[in-house]
């Protein structure tokens, strides 16, 4: 019975993060998957793929909700975003193409730096 309290709340905390730290907690999340993988290969065979994927959702979610015209963002951000969307899925493109866990880097730093300024940390 606790647990299934624990995962309510869990589940209703998700909702009440302002939208910003949210954001920054899946971009966390999406560069925690890709560095346990750079940090242990052995694992790429099985999760590889379904962590690309996440990565690729995530910010498929973030380029279209920034670069949508009612977004208040000024349009130089708006750009920013969007450069940095297209980045990304080349990279996730190439290393599926090619997978290497030194080609991982980019994307954790990608992810880590735009969550630290979301939360207002960079």
């Amino acid at each position: 019975m606790q647990h299934a309290a624990a995962n309510a709340y869990a589940q209703a905390a998700k909702y009440a993060q302002p939208p910003r730290e949210l954001e920054a907690a899946l971009l966390l999340k999406a560069a925690y998957r890709l560095q346990t993988l750079a940090d242990d290969w052995s694992k790429a065979g099985t999760e590889l793929a379904p962590a690309l994927t996440y990565n690729g959702r995530i910010w498929s979610i973030l380029a279209t909700s920034a670069t949508e015209p009612s977004n208040p963002l000024p349009s130089a951000i708006k750009q920013n975003i969007a450069q940095l969307a297209v980045v990304i899925f080349q990279r996730i493109f190439d290393i599926s193409e090619e997978p290497g866990p030194e080609k991982l880097g980019l994307l954790i730093r990608i992810n880590r730096d735009v969550a630290a300024g979301l939360r207002g940390q960079g």
